[in-house]
């Protein structure tokens, strides 16, 4: 039986989802090292990485209960499968679309579903999604996150697109769960050229930023 707090902890506990768009899922994997080396421990593998169920497999046998994995951009019912028969923990779509988050749901991972205005918000909660992926999130910034928590006090909010060290307090402060960060935090370019080292740096930066702002908090 799904049981949707619990499925929720990994998510608070991460605080930071780190977005893989890697050009191979070799490189992939070898982010993820670099990334848990620096502190961050929540992982999504896309579905926009070449042979990603390959990579979230390897990254599972690496790293274990360590991390908290996923896979994002889930966009079939055979992705979202797949994903959790190679070890994802959590799926993401970048939209809402009762099919694909029926199949996420059915495999009994937790289920985020990206959702904008306040009507796909009420879609997203109608079918039963465990967190909201408010994407893209630089849109309206930390202020539209803070508008929408008035009309959804209770709903867990996951902000990705546009998230930086430097505004990772801001989020927080707008009632996130956790944040989904990006090329802001593993760039694509640094991926191709193999460089961990930058990467893992960045990942400390982000790691001590939310540590900070979770201090902060009420």
């Amino acid at each position: 039986m799904r049981q949707p707090a619990s499925l929720l902890q990994g998510l608070e506990r991460a605080g930071i989802l780190a977005v893989l768009r890697a050009p191979s899922a070799e490189h992939a994997v070898r982010a993820v090292d670099a990334l848990v080396a620096g502190g961050v421990l929540g992982i999504e593998i896309t579905y926009s990485t070449p042979d990603a169920a390959d990579a979230i497999a390897e990254a599972a046998r690496r790293h274990g209960d360590a991390i908290y994995l996923g896979a994002g951009t889930v966009l079939t019912a055979a992705q979202a499968q797949e994903a959790v028969e190679a070890g994802a923990t959590f799926l993401v779509s970048p939209g809402t679309d009762e099919v694909v988050v029926a199949a996420m749901r059915g495999t009994g991972a937790a289920t985020f579903a990206g959702a904008l205005t306040p009507s796909e918000v009420m879609a997203a909660l109608r079918i039963g999604v465990d967190a909201v992926k408010i994407f893209p999130a630089s849109l309206g910034g930390p202020a539209y996150l803070k508008a929408l928590r008035g009309p959804f006090p209770d709903v867990a909010f996951m902000p990705t697109g546009g998230v930086s060290v430097a505004n990772i307090s801001d989020w927080l402060a707008a009632g996130a769960v956790a944040v989904g960060a990006g090329s802001e935090l593993c760039s694509p370019d640094a991926m191709a050229a193999g460089r961990w080292d930058d990467i893992e740096a960045t990942a400390r930066e982000f790691a001590a930023a939310y540590q900070s702002a979770s201090s902060d908090r009420p």
